[in-house]
């Protein structure tokens, strides 16, 4: 099981590329590969968040990476070594925009990430002759985000909600909407996300924005609204990951939440529940990309392809819980017993009503970046 995959931002990093110390560097299409050792080199590098994949408890072994390589011959090196979105940006970054080896075939990151990485022409565009599954299997709600709109250069490897998990107990009473974390006798009890692009999207639905095509003015009003929430003392502190921990203690009754930690939590605790609110919640993806340069291309797209099998992509959803991004995959968890509860579980599999209510973000452009996290830095603190 996995907790948030979900980054955290840090103040580093935030404000653009210049923060990283990489000039913006643009790759042209005809520069952006080399040729593919698929053929005759039967391997491929991938890199992942922690925890985002299924493991044998007993054997240590990845069941889904193990079928691929016995079905294909392909054998897949498989490094755990992204913690954060800007940290590992900042890592391939100087070799990207460089036009060198990237050392990895395969990379999962945020949407939000994924679209400045699109934009800077620092990933392949995807042969869709080599993803049948992806073409057939694809969430259709997932396919067309704004930063790729079809899904050329990126493949969702799991999805998510940002939402409002809380305490019904401690409260005593439901939440149904954003603004109700605003009421008086939940001063000093909220958290909210420190990261602008997780907390933005579900604080300017909850004012009626269309977060697909949010201006700037709808993002300094969210902004705005919270720094008065700050400077009334109403919001707690602002969060990583580590919001699990204040709801868990008590310390927060309420706050901005994960759908992938809802499922945990609750087991931990069933007085907790996860709220997609009436106005909107912000649907989000992370997704695989192929890097610029990148030797075993071919067999990255068949890694994608393959985890795009309802039966694989079932696999991998009963281990990490967060929504699949197949919808086929619900039919197979219906028919095993031992996972036929996860089927029914509209965190994973969102109902239609819930798909009513989820909204998928625009990226926030590089030109807009840097006055937006200026001002959200001011707000949150960070």
């Amino acid at each position: 099981m996995t907790f948030t995959r979900r980054s955290v931002l840090s103040a580093a990093g935030l404000l653009g590329l210049s923060a990283c110390g990489i000039p913006a560097a643009y790759v042209p299409d005809d520069r952006r590969s080399v040729a593919d050792r698929s053929e005759r080199d039967r391997a491929l590098n991938f890199s992942n968040w922690t925890q985002y994949i299924d493991v044998d408890e007993k054997t240590g072994k990845r069941p889904t990476l193990e079928e691929f390589r016995q079905r294909t011959g392909i054998d897949v090196t498989y490094t755990e070594d992204i913690n954060d979105n800007d940290e590992f940006f900042g890592k391939i970054s100087p070799v990207l925009a460089q036009g060198g080896d990237p050392g990895r075939d395969l990379m999962v990151v945020s949407d939000w990430m994924a679209g400045r990485y699109v934009a800077l022409g620092w990933v392949q565009k995807l042969d869709k002759a080599n993803l049948p599954n992806v073409t057939e299997h694809l969430d259709p709600q997932l396919s067309h985000p704004a930063f790729d709109p079809e899904r050329t250069h990126s493949v969702p490897w799991q999805s998510g909600i940002t939402g409002i998990a809380y305490n019904r107990k401690a409260l005593g009473r439901e939440i149904r909407s954003t603004a109700e974390l605003w009421a008086p006798d939940l001063k000093g009890r909220v958290t909210l996300f420190a990261g602008m692009d997780e907390a933005l999207g579900l604080l300017m639905l909850a004012q009626g924005a269309d977060i697909s095509a949010f201006t700037a003015d709808d993002a300094h009003r969210a902004m705005d609204q919270v720094q008065k929430l700050v400077d009334g003392k109403h919001i707690r502190r602002f969060t990583g990951n580590d919001y699990t921990s204040d709801l868990a203690s008590g310390a927060a009754i309420a706050c901005q939440a994960y759908s992938g930690d809802a499922i945990q939590l609750k087991a931990q605790n069933p007085d907790i529940e996860f709220v997609v609110p009436e106005e909107g919640a912000e649907l989000w993806a992370e997704s695989l990309l192929v890097p610029d340069r990148a030797e075993h291309k071919r067999n990255a797209e068949l890694l994608i392809d393959h985890y795009y099998q309802p039966e694989v992509a079932a696999e991998l959803a009963a281990f990490v819980q967060y929504i699949c991004p197949v919808p086929a995959a619900r039919e197979i968890l219906a028919k095993d017993p031992e996972t036929a509860a996860l089927a029914d579980e509209p965190l994973i599999f969102p109902t239609d009503e819930i798909r009513t209510r989820l909204h998928t973000m625009r990226d926030v452009t590089a030109a807009e970046r840097p006055e937006f996290h200026q001002v959200w830095g001011q707000v949150a603190g960070v």
